[in-house]
C-alpha cells in the first residue's frame, strides 16, 4: 500500500490556482497568476530539491497534466528530470492519447482507480495542482498527507484547495518551517480526530443565570 500526497502552494485564503505564472491557468478569468514568484528564497529552493529527490509517481487532473506536458519535457530546469521520469497517472474522460513520456490514463471511475493505484507496490503518489481532482480525492478520503506551502497573501478569487469536496476531518501537524519571506512550509497527516469542546463554563455565573432567566420570560 502506498500513500497519496498532495503538494500544493496556496494563499492564506486557500487559493491554489496558477502560482507559477499568468499563463499557467487563467481559467475563470483568474488574473493573479504568478503570485508565488516574489516569495521564493534559497531555503524554499532547498526544501523543494529535497522533496523532488525521492522517488514518486504523479496523479494529475487533465488540466494540470496538459499544463505540465506543454512545459516540462522542453525545460532545462533541474526540476524537469524527476517530473519527466515519473509515471504520470492522469484522470480524464476526454483525453485519449498521452504524449508526455511515462503517462497513463486512470482506468474506470477516479476514486476506484486511485484506490487501485494506492494498493500497488511502488513509490509514493504525489498530486500537484489538479484542484478539481483534489475535490474528488477529499470527498472519498483518499489523501494521506498534505505538504502545503502557505504564502502570506490573499486573493479572494480562484480555485481553492479545500472546496466542494471537503468533509470534516482532523489533521496532525508533522513538521513546519518558515522561509525568510514568510512562507510556511508545513506537512499535515490525515486521520486525526477533531477535538470538539466548549469554553463555556459548566456552572454559569450568577449574571449568566439571570440573563438566561430573563430570556425565558
Amino acid at each position: 500500500m502506498r500513500e497519496l500526497i498532495v503538494n500544493t502552494f496556496l494563499t492564506l485564503d486557500g487559493v491554489m490556482q496558477a502560482p507559477g505564472g499568468p499563463e499557467e491557468d487563467p481559467s475563470g478569468g483568474f488574473e493573479h497568476g504568478g503570485w508565488s514568484f516574489g516569495y521564493w528564497d534559497e531555503q524554499m529552493q532547498g526544501a523543494m530539491g529535497e522533496l523532488m529527490s525521492k522517488p514518486f509517481d504523479l496523479v494529475l487532473g487533465r488540466k494540470t497534466y496538459e499544463i505540465f506536458a506543454a512545459h516540462w519535457p522542453y525545460s532545462d530546469d533541474p526540476g524537469a528530470e524527476p517530473l519527466n521520469k515519473a509515471t504520470k497517472h492522469v484522470a480524464s474522460t476526454t483525453l485519449k492519447e498521452l504524449e508526455w513520456e511515462n503517462s497513463k490514463l486512470i482506468e474506470g471511475e477516479v476514486p476506484e482507480g486511485v484506490l487501485a493505484l494506492k494498493q500497488e507496490d511502488g513509490p509514493e503518489l504525489q498530486v500537484h495542482g489538479s484542484a478539481n481532482l483534489i475535490q474528488t480525492l477529499l470527498e472519498h478520503g483518499l489523501i494521506d498527507e498534505f505538504r502545503l506551502w502557505i504564502f502570506p497573501l490573499v486573493l479572494s478569487k480562484g480555485k481553492r484547495l479545500f472546496d466542494g469536496g471537503t468533509v470534516p476531518a482532523g489533521l496532525e501537524v508533522v513538521s513546519s518551517q518558515a522561509s525568510s519571506t514568510g512562507v510556511i512550509m508545513a506537512t499535515y497527516r490525515s486521520g486525526a480526530q477533531i477535538k470538539y469542546g466548549s469554553f463555556a463554563s459548566e456552572t454559569p455565573s450568577e449574571a449568566e443565570q439571570a440573563r438566561q432567566a430573563a430570556q425565558e420570560r
